[in-house]
């Protein structure tokens, strides 16, 4: 963060000297010059191909546009990012911030040098503190609107380019105020610092969808503003974003987007969305991408494009959803064992608390915690939080004698933050006890985890069938139990006729 005003401030002087120098009334053409000189003498050193082309036509867009030999925020917004000025903006002034530039514009010069610092950003920290610092204020406070402002960025990118077409949520407001209610606690404006630093500890994927998103138009928007006009160019660039790795989970067909199917399942768009930024990939990994912007291309340029193009998320699957398929501890582990992928256990208790329970790994029974690093706890509703992540802190017991009955999470065995009795009927949380009223599990994993479930279950259905119906030949029925009850209910004579 500190190299941004480092070299920002070494190239402060295009106004400073061009003050000086020139005597004249004529100060926009004595500024022109000075940007000019120090863009050739810039240019001696080493300049990214796609950002020197990028700066030449915005600087030629602006000149025509508004008669300045620089970049305008209006051209910028425009050709960059037509469909998100709010972010474009911000994106803007921290770049002429950055510049420490007089002007109400930003040189040519000071833009190349501001996107190149911007391409060069690759840590996960970094790219939280800045994100946050664009949508700061001037005290490096930022304010709860601002950060609510953020987020909904993140989230209008993420949806724009999802998968299966641009969606929307009617619950995107609740879920972005269980957000924000959580990291202000009431307060009206935060450190961007301490805001940046929650990030990281809550839901420390969610932005980077906004960064990569960022890169990918400040490094590839020239091809399309090369060849068409700039409102042509800018629809254009809309849909060729479409290949973009943006992590937010596809739910299994039908999707729950219509107003129904949100108020029924407890697992809606942006809450998925949310999740997939909180918690490990292993929960949102994308399956190879099948796009065809990766034919034709070199094996270094595939593993560079799916980082930032053309990957396809998993798919979420819905295992076990106690509205439909009842509430009970045979019927949870009747839909949840025996997949082999990550799963998302939700329970929404009385009150209107919502839970998550995250397991990188198959269900089972066992009277020892298991689950691997990946594993998490959180709270959804009324406030968003990550409780406790780690390994060996999931529990599922309902057959061993001596030991806790019922579903638990939690690294503490003596006070587990999560805690369900064997009948699925009541839930303590941090020992507060609650009335349990909706179960849903839903996986993570991809389609040949499910599949493999499915043909599980089918094998112990035969197999159970096949048991309904065993021979027995009249030596094995004389000893059989069946045989006395069927005396008992009053066929005291029951035998095989001679042939």
């Amino acid at each position: 963060m500190g190299n941004h005003h480092g070299h920002g401030a070494h190239k402060s002087g295009d106004s400073s000297p061009s003050s000086g120098l020139s005597s004249n009334n004529g100060s926009r053409k004595s500024i022109s010059r000075t940007t000019s000189g120090n863009d050739i003498k810039d240019n001696q050193s080493t300049v990214m191909q796609p950002v020197e082309k990028l700066a030449k036509i915005l600087t030629e867009r602006s000149q025509k546009s508004e008669g300045v030999n620089g970049i305008t925020l209006a051209v910028f917004q425009k050709c960059l990012f037509p469909r998100y000025q709010v972010f474009a903006e911000r994106l803007y002034k921290y770049m002429l911030s950055s510049s420490k530039a007089k002007t109400s514009y930003i040189g040519t010069t000071a833009f190349k040098q501001q996107c190149e610092k911007y391409l060069g950003i690759l840590d996960d920290d970094q790219i939280r503190e800045l994100l946050v610092k664009m949508f700061s204020d001037a005290d490096d406070n930022i304010a709860i609107d601002s950060f609510r402002s953020l987020l909904m960025c993140a989230y209008h990118i993420s949806m724009d380019h999802y998968s299966e077409g641009p969606q929307m949520c009617f619950s995107i407001n609740k879920t972005l105020t269980s957000v924000v209610e959580s990291c202000y606690h009431g307060k009206k404006s935060l450190m961007n610092k301490y805001v940046a630093s929650w990030i990281g500890l809550n839901i420390p994927r969610l932005l980077f969808p906004l960064h990569r998103f960022a890169v990918h138009s400040l490094a590839t928007s020239w091809r399309n503003l090369e060849q068409e006009e700039p409102s042509l160019a800018a629809d254009e660039q809309c849909g060729k974003h479409s290949g973009l790795e943006l992590a937010t989970p596809v739910l299994e067909q039908p999707p729950p987007f219509s107003q129904d199917k949100v108020h029924r399942h407890l697992l809606h768009m942006s809450m998925s969305w949310l999740l997939a930024g909180a918690l490990p990939p292993i929960y949102s990994r994308p399956m190879k991408a099948h796009s065809p912007h990766n034919s034709g291309v070199g094996l270094a340029s595939a593993n560079f494009l799916s980082k930032l193009l053309c990957a396809v998320p998993s798919h979420w699957t819905l295992l076990y959803d106690s509205d439909d398929n009842g509430l009970g501890t045979n019927r949870f582990l009747h839909h949840v064992l025996n997949y082999r992928g990550a799963t998302l256990c939700l329970i929404k208790v009385d009150g209107g608390g919502l839970f998550c329970v995250a397991s990188p790994c198959e269900w089972k029974e066992s009277n020892h915690y298991w689950g691997g690093e990946e594993s998490a706890v959180l709270q959804l509703f009324p406030k968003f939080a990550l409780l406790e992540k780690g390994s060996k802190m999931l529990y599922l017991n309902t057959t061993v004698r001596g030991y806790p009955l019922g579903l638990r999470a939690g690294k503490d065995p003596r006070a587990p933050i999560v805690n369900i009795d064997s009948g699925f009927e009541k839930m303590e949380f941090q020992k507060i006890p609650y009335h349990l009223e909706t179960v849903e599990v839903w996986g993570c994993g991809d389609q040949v985890s499910r599949e493999r479930q499915l043909e599980v279950k089918k094998w112990e259905f035969k197999e159970a069938e096949r048991q309904r119906c065993v021979k027995l030949n009249p030596a094995d029925w004389l000893d059989h139990p069946d045989r006395y009850l069927l005396e008992l209910a009053g066929r005291p004579q029951y035998h095989t006729s001679a042939n």
